[in-house]
C-alpha cells in the first residue's frame, strides 16, 4: 500500500533505538526523510549510518530533551537541514524510570516528567509553525501504564496520562490548522530497554514467559515494526479523518480479558 509519504519529512524523538528506530525504518521504506533526535550519540550515528547505507534519507541530531533549550535547538537544526520542511512529528523518547510514591521525592518526580512528557510539549510547540505550513500530523507514543497502572512508577504513569491528555487537547486546538494528532499506546514491546530491564531480574527467561502468557493475541511481545506500521498510517493522508485517537497496538493486552 502506498501511504503517500514519499518526500515527506518526519522528526522522531528517541529515534536511535527500539521503537523510534523501528518507526524510522518503516517510514524510510515509504520514501520519507527521517530526522532522528536522540541523546545516545553513538547509537544515533550507528542507526543513521545503517539507514543511509540502505539508501534512505536519514539525519541525526544529538539533544538531551530533558533540557528545554535542547528541544528548541534540535527543532531549529532539523528545519535548517530540511529547508524548513516538516510534515510530521513523532514524540517517542522516554523511559519507565520507577519513580514511585513510597521512596520518590519532588526532585525525582519532576525530573521524570521532564524525561517523559515536558519535551513532548516543547517539541510540538517549537515544530508547530512548520507543521502548520505543511498541514502535518503529530503522533505521540504512550504507554498502557496510564490506563492500567503498574505499581512503583508514579511519575511515568503521570507522564503517560499527560501524553494521552495532550493528544486530545492538541487534536482540538489544531483543528483549524488541519493538523491531526493521535497516539499509539504501547503495552509489552520488545526493545533494547526492555531487554536491559529483564536482564536485571533473577530469572529473565521465566519473567518473560510470565509476561507473554498474559498477552492475549499470540502470547508474544509486540514488535517495534508493528508499532511503526500504525505510526506510518497515522502520519499518512490515508488516515485523513482520524484525530484525537488513542490507538492500542498491544495484542489486546490493555482491554481484553487476559484469561483468554
Amino acid at each position: 500500500m502506498n501511504l503517500n509519504l514519499h518526500d515527506k519529512v518526519i522528526l522522531i524523538t528517541g529515534g536511535a533505538k527500539g521503537i523510534g528506530e523501528g518507526i524510522a525504518r518503516v517510514l524510510l521504506a515509504e520514501g520519507a526523510t527521517v530526522a532522528l533526535v536522540d541523546r545516545d550519540e553513538a547509537a544515533l550515528q550507528k542507526t543513521v549510518d545503517s539507514l543511509t547505507e540502505a539508501g534512505g534519507r536519514a539525519y541525526g541530531f544529538w539533544a538531551d530533551l530533558t533540557k528545554p533549550d535542547d528541544c528548541q535547538r534540535a527543532v531549529n537544526e532539523v528545519l535548517k537541514k530540511t529547508d524548513g520542511q516538516l510534515n510530521g512529528l513523532v514524540n517517542n523518547a522516554g523511559v519507565n524510570d520507577g519513580i514511585n510514591l513510597s521512596s520518590g521525592n519532588y526532585e525525582a518526580f519532576m525530573a521524570s516528567l521532564h524525561r517523559n512528557v515536558v519535551h513532548y510539549y516543547l517539541m510540538a510547540h517549537h515544530a508547530l509553525p512548520a507543521l502548520k505550513a505543511a498541514h502535518g500530523a503529530i503522533v505521540n507514543i504512550t504507554s498502557k501504564v496510564a490506563e492500567t497502572g503498574q505499581g512503583g512508577t508514579s511519575a511515568y504513569a503521570a507522564a503517560n496520562g499527560g501524553r494521552n491528555a495532550l493528544t486530545r487537547e492538541w487534536a482540538v486546538e489544531l483543528l483549524p490548522d488541519g493538523i491531526r494528532v493521535n497516539a499509539v499506546v504501547v503495552a509489552e514491546c520488545w526493545t533494547p530497554l526492555y531487554e536491559n530491564w529483564l536482564n536485571t531480574l533473577p530469572d529473565p527467561a521465566a519473567t518473560l514467559r510470565d509476561i507473554t502468557a498474559k498477552i492475549p493475541l499470540g502470547q508474544r511481545m509486540t514488535t517495534p515494526t508493528e508499532i511503526a506500521n500504525m505510526v506510518a498510517f497515522l502520519l499518512s493522508d490515508l488516515s485523513s479523518h482520524t484525530t484525537g485517537q488513542l490507538i492500542h497496538v498491544d495484542g489486546g493486552y490493555t482491554h481484553l480479558d487476559r484469561a483468554v
